[in-house]
């Protein structure tokens, strides 16, 4: 007998998916934002790169409840004691607008399936102390986000709604 994937926080989206196809639904039902993985060339460059602890936030879900969700659903036993991302989403006091050096809109780079990540990361990678980064994506770029803090960076995310997320980064 086959044994298919044991869903855990690290699980990508993309194997999860390939593994389990029956939960694009509930995966979309939870995290509305997910529905966009309907677009191959998303599902083949965020959702490969994106594991389900970094969406969870997206959905506004804590990692335990979905990762037991999908796992109840393929008929896997509970998982507990799983730690959420700590993403920053109360404006901090570094934050200032006069601040911001440069925003970059991800969106079309996005849609023309592109990756921004390497540009987002040489961008944030150039700042000066104290300097602000501003990103607009439209989901919460949860891998970009913790590469950005390996490179000693903070965040702030502001989300606006289900599709529009600000990001700022400073050094």
């Amino acid at each position: 007998m086959e044994t298919k994937l044991i869903i855990t926080p690290k699980t990508k989206v993309y194997d999860l998916l390939a593994a389990y196809p029956e939960l694009e639904q509930l995966l979309v039902d939870t995290i509305p934002t997910f529905s966009k993985l309907k677009n191959p060339v998303l599902r083949n460059t965020v959702a490969k790169i994106t594991t389900l602890q970094q969406a969870a936030p997206i959905g506004n879900i804590k990692t335990e409840e979905l990762i037991n969700l999908l796992r109840k659903a393929v008929g896997q036993e509970n998982m507990e004691d799983i730690q959420d991302t700590g993403f920053v989403t109360v404006k901090p006091a570094w934050f200032s607008e006069d601040k911001i050096v440069r925003t970059f809109d991800v969106r079309e780079m996005l849609d023309a399936g592109e990756h921004p990540v390497n540009q987002v990361l040489a961008e944030v990678k150039a700042l000066k102390e104290g300097e602000i980064y501003s990103m607009i994506a439209p989901f919460l770029p949860a891998p970009l986000i913790e590469k950005a803090a390996s490179l000693n960076a903070r965040h702030w995310v502001d989300q606006v709604d289900d599709e529009l997320f600000y990001v700022y980064f400073c050094k």
